[in-house]
């Protein structure tokens, strides 16, 4: 990642650590003025994402430094271990909440329970909207940029925009009657949530493990290659994801007999073609193996 998307996500990351901060005082306060302890829980939630954050801007920094003596080849892995620990935040934060809720359902006198007022429901109305705008947001800046901690904080999020969507659920839900519906929702919503945390983690564990680009790109940087010169055979090409960037090695075969100059410019243009079709690509190695192929007399 290049100093510019460098700042371009830090920049995005400080400003949702601000709405979150701004949202996390607009529900804990109206939780506690309309009695609602789902508004408070999500309050908390929310406390979680700032948290995140600082994680993503820590990986995105760590990982945008230059290759040194002792990292030939650079550190983007390391925002690959920011969205791991992205993902185990959000696994936890699903996790207890579904908890929590799933525990209130064995609750028998639901008529005890207290009906939040109607502040809390404004409250979490504004945080969908705002929660979901960051999602979108965040999301979109990720995908420029290709930051895969930045798409984790995005689903992080999703997933407290997904809890305001079971704390107006249960308040309504309350107020008309039908608390276990507080519940119901925000168990389904935390499952989601965890499947979500599951899916980042994958991803991320694959990236930091060599996993190969799937097939369809595979395909096409072979299309590129074989369209390249009429005098190669493509051998064989291996892949490999490295963190947000990918690195391509190629073993082309050419006419034994070709001078070194020729050789060279041939899989000179192989390497610059795979490059520069390919943004993701940090490097492509070329490997020339000779092929015998008898001079006619």
């Amino acid at each position: 990642m290049n100093l510019m998307k460098k700042d371009i996500a830090v920049k995005v990351s400080i400003i949702t650590i601000i709405v979150n901060f701004l949202l996390f005082i607009l529900k804990f306060f109206a939780g506690i003025i309309s009695n609602s302890s789902a508004m408070i829980s999500d309050a908390i939630h929310t406390v979680s994402d700032v948290f995140s954050t600082f994680i993503v801007i820590i990986g995105l920094k760590l990982s945008s430094k230059k290759e040194d003596k002792e990292h030939r080849y650079g550190h983007e892995r390391i925002e690959c271990i920011a969205s791991i620990l992205l993902s185990i935040i959000l696994f936890i934060t699903g996790l207890g909440l579904g908890v929590s809720f799933f525990e209130k359902l064995f609750v028998k006198d639901y008529d005890a329970l207290l009906i939040p007022g109607t502040l809390s429901l404004i409250a979490s109305i504004i945080s969908i909207i705002t929660k979901e705008w960051m999602y979108w947001y965040t999301r979109k800046t990720a995908l420029k940029i290709n930051s895969v901690s930045m798409l984790a904080d995005a689903w992080h999020h999703r997933s407290d925009a997904l809890s305001s969507i079971g704390a107006f659920i249960g308040i309504l839900g309350s107020q008309i009657g039908f608390p276990i519906l507080d519940s119901l929702a925000s168990v389904i919503i935390a499952i989601f949530i965890c499947k979500t945390a599951i899916d980042i983690f994958m991803d991320s564990v694959n990236k930091l493990v060599d996993k190969s680009c799937d097939d369809n790109i595979i395909s096409e940087m072979k299309n590129i290659i074989n369209d390249q010169d009429d005098l190669l055979i493509l051998d064989d090409i291996k892949t490999r994801i490295f963190g947000n960037k990918i690195y391509v090695d190629v073993e082309i075969s050419l006419d034994g007999n070709m001078s070194l100059n020729l050789a060279h410019e041939i899989a000179h243009k192989v390497h610059d073609a795979i490059e520069s079709n390919f943004t993701n690509v940090k490097h492509c190695m070329v490997h020339v193996n000779p092929l015998n192929i008898k001079k006619s007399n």
